[in-house]
């Protein structure tokens, strides 16, 4: 048995569902939609037992080979939203949520990906100095809350860019004159700030033993969001040294499914910025057909 929690209408968490029923794959999906309606008894010792219900629908998690784990925060979802705060809705929303988060930690299933082994997505300094044990350039960074620093680094390297530091999705945006009279606001959020590295994108998602790679044109800073026209994505094959990479840097963060976001210079440096542990991979899947959604079908039906 497959175990699938998230959301149906998240659309990389339908596309392995789909997926699982053209496998002809057995599978639950733990939809948090219906969080209330779902309970969970485990026990831990040398090994995890216990039953998870879903509806009329139930499983032993003894018997869950593989999991593929994309939840939303359960306080968030509409039925929990509509309770008070303090209620027993809500109790029982985050009681699940920290039983099946214990769970994916503990089992002896493939899970893809253990929370703890993405945790490293939460800060992404610490994530670029494993990228770097693992052979990649990463672009000078700061992070401060000082904005003479900022002022400095920019002197320094002339264009750079600013982002989160943390897990939270944010619009990597290049820092402009009209951001000068903002910079004091870094003194109340740390920020992290980097040298701008021109080139071409690549997104590499390393899929168990296999990479999908495609390579990204865009006139924009963030291709994620573009400003006037959609980016360009295509099917490509990376140089074996590069795969390589990319390869280490799965198995060092413990990573089953990994986007890895590159940047080739006209130099023909390779850059790499960050590795998402849980990716939206099926944008580039639409764009390019790479089979992605199959193959992490394949990956969750075929554990090893």
């Amino acid at each position: 048995m497959i175990l699938l929690w998230g959301i149906p209408a998240d659309e990389p968490m339908g596309a392995v569902a789909a997926a699982l029923k053209r496998h002809g794959a057995p599978y639950l999906l733990v939809d948090q939609q219906k969080v209330l309606d779902t309970t969970i008894d485990m026990g831990v010792g040398t090994t995890v037992t216990g039953t998870l219900r879903v509806g009329q629908r139930e499983v032993q998690l003894e018997d869950v080979t593989a999991a593929y784990v994309r939840p939303w925060d359960s306080q968030r979802m509409r039925v929990v939203e509509q309770t008070a705060p303090g209620s027993t809705e809500r109790a029982q929303a985050a009681m699940l949520e920290d039983a099946l988060i214990g769970w994916s930690e503990a089992t002896p299933a493939v899970v893809v990906n253990r929370p703890s082994n993405m945790a490293s997505n939460n800060s992404k300094p610490y994530q670029t100095s494993i990228i770097a044990q693992c052979g990649f350039r990463t672009p000078c960074t700061l992070v401060t809350t000082d904005e003479d620093a900022v002022r400095e680094f920019k002197s320094h390297h002339g264009q750079i860019i600013y982002k989160s530091l943390s897990g939270v999705r944010s619009i990597v945006t290049r820092l402009a004159v009209d951001h000068d009279a903002r910079l004091p606001d870094v003194a109340n959020c740390p920020t992290q700030f980097q040298e701008f590295i021109p080139g071409v994108d690549y997104r590499v998602h390393v899929i168990g033993s296999a990479t999908y790679s495609c390579t990204i044109t865009s006139t924009d800073t963030d291709y994620r969001y573009p400003s006037h026209r959609a980016p360009e994505i295509s099917r490509c094959v990376l140089p074996p040294e590069i795969e390589a990479s990319c390869m280490e840097v799965a198995r060092t963060l413990g990573l089953l499914v990994v986007g890895i976001d590159l940047r080739r210079t006209v130099e023909g440096e390779w850059y790499c910025f960050e590795a998402n542990p849980s990716p939206g991979f099926t944008f580039y899947e639409h764009a390019t057909g790479w089979p992605m959604a199959d193959a992490i079908a394949q990956l969750l039906a075929s554990p090893s």
